[in-house]
C-alpha cells in the first residue's frame, strides 16, 4: 500500500444531523460512547496498511482538527513517510468553497500530486463500517481498472438515496444513475440494487486528468457521482467492488448516520447482545483518543421504600470516568465522565461526555450533548409538546436532542424539583 494515498472527505455540513452538527463537523460527532464518526474510516485505513492520509475539512472543523491532533498523529511516523495531514480549504484554484466532492479533491490536486501516488483512495469520513481497503486496491490492480467503486447491496427503496450501478457479468459498470426514482436492480436479484458507497480507488494519473477536465465543464456540479462517473463509464474501465466487511458476521454492516434517526439507531445497535458491528475485535480494532479518566463506577444498593436506590446499568455501554450513583440505566450509551445521580432513570438514551443527570430525572429516547447538566426532577422524552416548549429538538419519531449550544442555557431556566 506504499504506492497509495488516501484522501478522506470530511468537510460536509451534516445539516440533516442538526443540532448535533451546529458547532462541529459531522465526522467529529461522538459515536458509541468513546469514539467519533471519523474514527471508523481512519481505523480502516490504519488496519489496511494505508499510512499516507490527507483529510480535507471545510465547515466547523475545529473539534475535528483537535481530535486528530490529540488522538491520531501518534499512529504515524513522518520519518518513515507516514502522515495524516488535515488540510482546510486553501483556495489555490479560486475564491470558492468546495463545490462538490470532485471539486474538493481538485482544489487540493497540488497536495496530492506532491506525494507522487500511483493510486488514490477517496473516502467519506462520515460512515460507520469496517472494511479492508487493501483488498479493493488489489482488485483495482488485477482488473486494470481506471476507477473502482465500493458497492453495497441495498433495497430498491433505499437505493433512491444513492448512486446506483449497472454491472455486467464481470462487475464492470455499464450504467450509473445518481439517486434515481426507479433504481435498476441487480441482474438475477430483483430485491436488491448495487449502490455506490462513495469509496473510490483511482489510478492517480487518470484521476488528475478527469478532475482537470471536469473543472472546465460549464454547468457541472463537480461531483463524482453526478458528473465524473457517468461521463467515463462508456470509454474507460470502471469496476464495482462488492463490499466485504471485517466483522466476521453473516450480514455486512454499513451505516450512513446522516439523520438523527439513523444516528440514534446505529448507536443503540451497539448495546445488542451480539451486535452486527463488533467493537471487541482484536483483529480489526477501532482506534480513537481516550481521555485518562478512572474506570466506571456503580454505587448504592440499599434503603427501603422511597429511599431505596440502586446504581446499575443493563444492556448498556458505560465509558471510563462515569458514575452511576444510585440511578438506573437501561439500553443506553454513557460517554466518558457522565454522572447519573440517585433515583434517576435513563432509558434508550445517548449521553455525551460530561453529562450530569440530576436526582429523580427521567430520560427516555434522548441524545444529550457534552457537558450538559440536567436539573433534578426533569422528565425528557415523555411529552413531546413539553420538550419542544423547553426549547429542545424533537425528531419526527420522537427522539429528543439537547444540543450543547443551547442546552445548558435552556436547562438553567427550567426550575428544579424541590
Amino acid at each position: 500500500m506504499k504506492d497509495c494515498l488516501a484522501v478522506v472527505l470530511a468537510g460536509g455540513k451534516g445539516s440533516r444531523l442538526e443540532p448535533l452538527t451546529r458547532d462541529r463537523a459531522k465526522p467529529a460527532v461522538p459515536f458509541g460512547g468513546s469514539y467519533r464518526i471519523i474514527d471508523f474510516a481512519l481505523s480502516n485505513c490504519l488496519n489496511s496498511g494505508l499510512r499516507r492520509l490527507i483529510l480535507l475539512t471545510q465547515y466547523k472543523a475545529m473539534s475535528l482538527d483537535r481530535h486528530i491532533n490529540i488522538g491520531w498523529r501518534k499512529y504515524f511516523c513522518r520519518e518513515l513517510g507516514e502522515f495524516i495531514d488535515v488540510v482546510p480549504p486553501q483556495q489555490r484554484i479560486d475564491d470558492n468553497w468546495y463545490q462538490g466532492t470532485a471539486d474538493a479533491v481538485y482544489q487540493n490536486i497540488y497536495s496530492i500530486e506532491k506525494e507522487r501516488p500511483t493510486y488514490v483512495v477517496i473516502l467519506a469520513g462520515d460512515h460507520i463500517y469496517k472494511m479492508n481497503y487493501k483488498s479493493m486496491v488489489e482488485h483495482h490492480k488485477q482488473t486494470g481498472a481506471d476507477l473502482t467503486i465500493g458497492a453495497l447491496r441495498v433495497t430498491p427503496d433505499a437505493a433512491k438515496q444513492f448512486g446506483v450501478m449497472e454491472v455486467d457479468g464481470h462487475n464492470r459498470i455499464v450504467g450509473f444513475e445518481e439517486k434515481p426514482e426507479s433504481p435498476k436492480t441487480i441482474p438475477g436479484d430483483e430485491t436488491h440494487c448495487l449502490a455506490s458507497m462513495g469509496i473510490y480507488v483511482f489510478t492517480a494519473r487518470f484521476l488528475f486528468e478527469q478532475l482537470c477536465r471536469d473543472a472546465t465543464q460549464k454547468g457541472s456540479s463537480h461531483d463524482f457521482g453526478k458528473d465524473i462517473i457517468p461521463s467515463i463509464i462508456d470509454e474507460h474501465r470502471v469496476f464495482a467492488f462488492p463490499f466485504r466487511d471485517e466483522n466476521k458476521k453473516a450480514d455486512a454492516y454499513w451505516r450512513d448516520v446522516g439523520t438523527i434517526e439513523a444516528y440514534y439507531e446505529a448507536n443503540l445497535d451497539l448495546v445488542d447482545v451480539d451486535p452486527l458491528l463488533n467493537m471487541y475485535d482484536d483483529d480489526w480494532p477501532i482506534r480513537s483518543y481516550h481521555p485518562s479518566f478512572p474506570p466506571p463506577k456503580f454505587v448504592f444498593s440499599g434503603g427501603t421504600g422511597e429511599d431505596e436506590r440502586r446504581g446499575y446499568a443493563m444492556d448498556s455501554i458505560v465509558c471510563q470516568g462515569s458514575i452511576v450513583s444510585g440511578g438506573q440505566v437501561e439500553k443506553s450509551i454513557l460517554g466518558p465522565n457522565v454522572r447519573v445521580n440517585s433515583f434517576a432513570q435513563v432509558d434508550g438514551s445517548i449521553l455525551f461526555e460530561g453529562v450530569d443527570i440530576g436526582r429523580h430525572c427521567k430520560i427516555r429516547r434522548a441524545i444529550i450533548d457534552k457537558s450538559i447538566s440536567v436539573p433534578a426532577g426533569l422528565q425528557i422524552g415523555y411529552d413531546p409538546d413539553e420538550d419542544r416548549a423547553n426549547g429542545f429538538t424533537v425528531s419526527d419519531t420522537g427522539i429528543v436532542v439537547i444540543a450543547r449550544t443551547d442546552g445548558a442555557e435552556l436547562l438553567e431556566n427550567i426550575p428544579q424539583m424541590t
